[in-house]
């Protein structure tokens, strides 16, 4: 039912009012932007095209002005980044397990799936956090072991078995609920209006129940412009960790010196080549649409994944990472309430490093997590029509959570193992993060199958990346494009290949991966109070649609085109 039609009916006839069916953005018809919104495309461009010159010709003050933000912006809204994401975890559990809730739609009450569940889940997995997981499998539970709060606090003793309860509790906190959720939150506030209610699949759609006809103009077009920048930031420090491993990895199977510097960090050189290879494939990729190179990328990711997982299992620390993984949970779980909610406090000596820890770890990955949902929330958007609340939330939430936790244990845990026992003798120790688990592989296979499967890890690394690049390229394209994924936006497509790789490598010419996670961290503030706003939107469409479905009002937009403006009020 169009609006017009809904006018001609007697409103008085019904206790609640339909939903917005319709929400106008307005689009070029013609040249360069034909198809997008330029009110959109236009600013984000530039704001973006800004960050790249400003590192590039203003490398210093740049870097200065980093700093002066990591000290001071940062931590003033650590406190923010927790509590939100805190906030989030709640809103999908319940959404989830509310009986009346968790049975809705993502679509037409009939509607089905348009993927298999493994292809669901693959996608979800590798356009997710893929190539972060490759970087802190071994990284984040070593660095625990070696420092995490119970050890400044003196409860236990740095890289002794005693810390490894507390060094995963902590790795999965960070890699669980926390992560998945902000990402199913936004997804979901994304996908019930569009699958369910025919609006465009774009960020401003999500925030309609809550603003109506207003998203269509100025407010809407900020909306966008937002989230379009912090895809750009948060696939930028997703970029910057694969691209820095990537190079190492190539390192270690014998592509030359030259790819990295005395410290063992990627070489200005190796920096420029990789980004020209990665982001080129993904660029071609990206012309193929979703249904085919991401598709297809991910089933790879996953298969590579899983083989690799199954080397761990037989030949490395297997049956001890499975006690680890088992200790981790029930960790987890029954410290999450707390620890989801701990806010450090500095004053002191053993405060300050709480601190400076928490913001480290804990409220880098909460910004991160909320900078990368504009792009994985739209994706899974995308790619979930057809689904229950339910299905969707235990999908998205729960299944990736648990092949996190999965690989961290078998991964992270053997690498641990070999430490522990003596075998290693520093040599993952003391490796950089992003060689860490080529180390452990060096350790555990000896060199020449090392060396083999160092180089499947460097494919893997590859498709993962080629993967987040190009899901992120259209994803900022469908966010210009208003809601729209198809047609002719190869120039587009290019521009957006050419700005990620420019951000991420000028990023990390310029101060490495911490540049960068300076700079998403910013940037992520912005789009956080949108997703406060997603929140409340999401809640006030469930609830309302749970009251048009008890009076007999639709809810969906193929309903409201048949209506007659007569309720049927159920049993």
């Amino acid at each position: 039912m169009t609006e017009k039609s809904a006018e001609a009916l007697n409103s008085d006839d019904w206790p609640i009012d339909p939903p917005l069916v319709e929400l106008s953005i307005q689009t070029h018809d013609r040249g360069f932007y034909d198809g997008f919104s330029r009110e959109v495309s236009i600013p984000a461009k530039i704001i973006v095209s800004m960050i790249i010159m400003w590192a590039i010709f203003f490398p210093v003050a740049a870097m200065d002005t980093l700093e002066v933000a990591n000290s001071t912006i940062i931590s003033s809204f650590s406190g923010w980044y927790v509590y939100l994401v805190a906030a989030l975890v709640v809103v999908c559990l319940v959404l989830a397990i509310l009986p009346q809730s968790g049975r809705l739609r993502i679509g037409a009450p009939d509607e089905k799936p348009e993927f298999s569940r493994f292809s669901w889940i693959s996608m979800l997995f590798g356009a997710g956090i893929g190539i972060g997981m490759l970087t802190y499998s071994t990284g984040e539970p070593l660095s625990h072991f070696a420092n995490n709060p119970d050890i400044i606090r003196g409860a236990v003793e740095a890289r002794t078995a005693e810390a490894i309860s507390s060094a995963y509790i902590w790795t999965f906190l960070h890699w669980g609920f926390g992560a998945w959720c902000t990402y199913a939150l936004v997804g979901l506030a994304i996908g019930y209006v569009s699958h369910r209610r025919g609006l465009p699949l774009t960020i401003r759609s999500s925030l309609a129940p809550l603003f109506g006809k207003s998203m269509s103009g100025v407010f809407g077009h900020a909306v966008d412009v937002v989230a379009v920048v912090a895809t750009i930031l948060g696939v930028a420090v997703t970029m910057g960790l694969g691209v820095e491993q990537f190079i190492v990895g190539l390192y270690r199977v014998g592509m030359g010196d030259w790819l990295v510097q005395a410290d063992g960090t990627a070489s200005t050189a190796a920096i420029v080549v990789a980004l020209i290879v990665l982001v080129g494939a993904s660029t071609i990729s990206a012309l193929s649409g979703v249904g085919r190179g991401i598709k297809w990328l991910s089933n790879i990711n996953m298969v590579l994944s899983f083989a690799l997982l199954a080397l761990f299992l037989v030949v490395g620390s297997g049956l001890y990472g499975l006690e680890l993984l088992g200790m981790g949970i029930w960790g987890y779980i029954v410290t999450l309430p707390a620890h989801s909610l701990t806010l450090f406090s500095g004053g002191t000596e053993m405060g300050d490093a709480l601190v400076q820890w928490q913001l480290d770890w804990s409220v880098f990955y909460w910004a991160w997590w909320i900078a990368f949902a504009p792009f994985v929330g739209m994706f899974i958007a995308r790619i979930s029509r057809g689904r229950t609340i339910r299905e969707y939330v235990i999908g998205v939430a729960l299944v990736p959570a648990l092949m996190c936790f999965v690989w961290m244990a078998l991964v992270g845990g053997t690498a641990i193992d070999l430490e522990l026992s003596g075998v290693a003798q520093g040599a993952i120790f003391d490796a950089n993060i992003s060689d860490q688990l080529f180390a452990t592989l060096a350790v555990m296979l000896g060199s020449d199958l090392a060396l083999i499967v160092s180089g499947l890890v460097v494919i893997l690394l590859m498709t993962y990346l080629i993967t987040s690049a190009d899901s992120a390229i259209l994803i900022v394209n469908t966010i210009n494009g208003a809601g729209e994924d198809e047609g002719g936006r190869r120039y587009h497509i290019l521009f957006w290949g050419f700005a990620l790789a420019f951000v991420v490598g000028s990023m990390l010419i310029l101060g490495g991966i911490d540049a960068i996670r300076i700079t998403m961290i910013i940037g992520a503030l912005p789009f956080s109070i949108v997703v406060v706003a997603m929140a409340v939107s999401i809640i006030k469409a469930v609830v309302y649609d749970l009251i048009r479905n008890h009076h007999g009002v639709p809810c969906t937009a193929e309903a409201c085109e048949t209506w007659d403006g007569k309720v049927t009020p159920a049993e």
